[in-house]
């Protein structure tokens, strides 16, 4: 029997500009190829796994159209066993501190879980959930990272639309309004999600993510006949 593929999705804020010492602080602004203000670097926080923090991750089965969220709650941390509860119509819910929605999702996709499904997440979400995951002491159980042209353990749908990268790569809103796939971006978007967290909104961050994998999964299900002659070709 073959495992259930997953599709993943994350939303990251970045950390708090007064916990970086002053050495972090003047590499930040001068790396690249001009010095930035400290304004343009603390908009660019969110990026990086060194400078930002995962807050939600959003997962949905394609095959059987259900799935969850683990939210950032730090209100629930240290109040005894986490456990996954009700939220939306086919989803479920974990809340938890960085650390705990961390363990708690490399521990759902160490089992049952097959092919895992992302767009962009060779370059983001796989990086991110991996370091982060290093530098809080948490261990990953499954790569984002296996063999580049292969979709059979990681299937990023990035790669696939921009043929390995072959030609330009288009967002994920842009491929779900052409494929007629109701996008997550029309009440809110990336850009959007540090300023939300700050006015407490993680509700509503946590159900963006959560339409996110799900976009994700539709796109991906409709790509499957391309995903499939693409992996019987490169054998």
């Amino acid at each position: 029997m073959s495992l259930s593929p997953l599709s993943v999705d994350i939303e990251t804020v970045g950390v708090n500009w007064r916990e970086f010492d002053e050495e972090i602080k003047e590499y930040l602004m001068n790396r690249g190829k001009k010095k930035r203000t400290e304004e343009e670097v603390k908009e660019r926080l969110a990026l990086n796994p060194g400078t930002g923090r995962v807050i939600a991750i959003g997962m949905w089965r394609p095959d059987e159209d259900k799935g969850g969220i683990l939210l950032e709650d730090v209100d629930q941390s240290g109040q005894g066993e986490l456990e996954w509860e009700e939220f939306d119509e086919g989803a479920l819910i974990y809340r938890g501190d960085e650390s705990e929605i961390l363990e708690e999702f490399w521990r759902y996709v160490s089992r049952g879980v097959g092919r895992l499904i992302t767009y962009n997440g060779r370059a983001f979400d796989g990086p991110f959930l991996t370091l982060r995951s290093a530098l809080l002491g948490v261990k990953p159980t499954r790569s984002f990272l296996p063999y580049r042209y292969s979709f059979v353990r990681h299937c990023d749908l990035a790669e696939v639309v921009s043929f390995h990268g072959a030609r330009n790569l288009e967002s994920l809103d842009f491929w779900c309004r052409r494929a007629g796939i109701k996008s997550p971006k029309t009440t809110l978007d990336g850009s959007k999600v540090g300023k939300a967290y700050q006015k407490g909104k993680l509700e509503e961050i946590g159900r963006y993510c959560l339409q996110d994998a799900q976009a994700t999964a539709k796109l991906f299900k409709l790509l499957e006949p391309v995903i499939d002659v693409m992996e019987r070709d490169r054998r």
